[in-house]
């Protein structure tokens, strides 16, 4: 599948992969501070943003879908930078090409299977404003507030609002394709050989997607592995500490790089 991208800076290429419900945006601070140094690919993961729609989602497909993003820039190696689901895919690369990833950094998220229960406000919010397709944003965030109640995270889902042709809108991103993988594939662990390039792993310190029962999976699939972890901060520790967090992504990178 051919994804949607955008291309900023030169240098050695960081590919930036955002997480599930999200857009090539999300990741947008960490990877203007990178431009001055790198060339840095933020992409529209497939069912969401301007990328094309499937009803095949699993992460085998999704690193697919990198590796060909890779080969139509000509590019023999990258560096990966996956946020949770994004991380997930990040991993699958690393796992099952390794020759294509010069280095790994997985942002709060695990090589493990999850409870696939933790996106049900979320998922029934968006289904109901696919169905409803309301008339402005005001009318949207009133309804999806009834499934999602923290501000934020309701903001951060409104970004994939459409207004379509006849006023109304519409979700950008491709929820039948999402929901008919999501509790079977989407939750897994990503799956291969041992990775034995460099490779970080970014905690949000009051995030329980990376847990301490974690670490020996992490280490058994990526044996130099680094942890770091992000003060005061949740799953979406890239936003919410984008300081601390460009730091950490940006040591590690200068350390690999030479940069």
């Amino acid at each position: 599948m051919k994804l949607n991208y955008v291309s900023q800076g030169s240098g050695q290429p960081v590919v930036l992969m955002h997480g599930m419900f999200g857009s090539l945006s999300n990741l947008g601070v960490v990877g203007r501070a990178l431009a001055d140094q790198y060339q840095v690919i933020a992409v529209d993961m497939r069912n969401h943003g301007e990328s094309p729609h499937s009803m095949t989602m699993d992460y085998p497909v999704m690193a697919a879908d990198i590796v060909e993003l890779l080969d139509d820039l000509a590019l023999p190696k990258a560096h990966l930078l996956g946020h949770s689901m994004g991380g997930k895919v990040a991993m699958q690369v690393a796992l099952n090409q390794p020759d294509r990833v010069a280095s790994l950094i997985a942002a709060d998220i695990a090589p493990v299977t999850y409870q696939p229960d933790r996106h049900g406000g979320v998922l029934s919010g968006l289904s109901a404003l696919a169905e409803a397709r309301p008339g402005s944003r005001q009318l949207a965030d009133q309804l999806l507030a009834r499934h999602v109640s923290e501000p934020g995270v309701r903001a951060f889902l409104l970004k994939n609002l459409q207004r379509a042709d006849d006023g109304r809108f519409d979700l950008l991103l491709y929820l039948d394709g999402i929901l008919a993988n999501y509790h079977e594939t989407l939750t897994l662990a990503p799956t291969g050989a041992p990775f034995a390039g460099p490779a970080l792993f970014i905690k949000g310190a009051n995030s329980a997607y990376i847990q301490e029962k974690h670490r020996a999976e992490i280490l058994r699939l990526f044996p130099h592995a680094q942890l770091k972890v992000v003060d005061n901060s949740g799953h979406w520790l890239h936003a919410e500490k984008p300081a601390t967090f460009n730091k950490i992504v940006m040591d590690f990178l200068a350390e690999e790089t030479g940069n």
